[in-house]
């Protein structure tokens, strides 16, 4: 199960830049290779995936709209081999803020199934240790 799929990403960006994308044959086949697509979407399930390990129970079944965007956005950065143009370069580092920005908890998810966030606590921590200084070896003192 991938965070997104190759319909929405034609939906998204088109068949065409798909095919300039991915169609790496020679001679040109003028179709998607979806063995490339399939990669990239892996890899970009692992990025989201390794953004919030500690924060949400993975992988994400009811895939939220903002994580199915982002994903679409890292997705087709990846699939690029040369330097993107600036507009997808840009969405890509954008993408990856606001998965560290979930992954802080500024941006939250309503996701069944998350795990409350390990390691907040709501108060005072005490901690139960012998004392150094008592009643008893304080005699004379006192």
């Amino acid at each position: 199960m991938s965070y997104t799929d190759l319909d929405q990403l034609t939906d998204r960006f088109g068949s065409q830049m798909l095919v300039n994308l991915t169609d790496r044959s020679d001679p040109r086949g003028h179709a998607v290779d979806t063995d490339i697509v399939d990669r990239a979407l892996a890899d970009t399930q692992a990025v989201i995936d390794g953004h919030l390990v500690g924060k949400y129970a993975l992988p994400i079944t009811d895939v939220p709209p903002l994580i199915a965007e982002l994903a679409a956005t890292i997705a087709i950065y990846k699939l690029h081999i040369y330097t993107p143009d600036e507009k997808i370069g840009d969405d890509y580092k954008q993408a990856l803020r606001s998965l560290e920005s979930i992954a802080k908890g500024t941006i939250k998810l309503s996701i069944e199934g998350a795990p409350a966030a390990a390691g907040q606590s709501s108060g005072a921590r005490l901690t139960d240790r012998k004392r150094p200084m008592t009643a008893a070896n304080m005699t004379g003192f006192i």
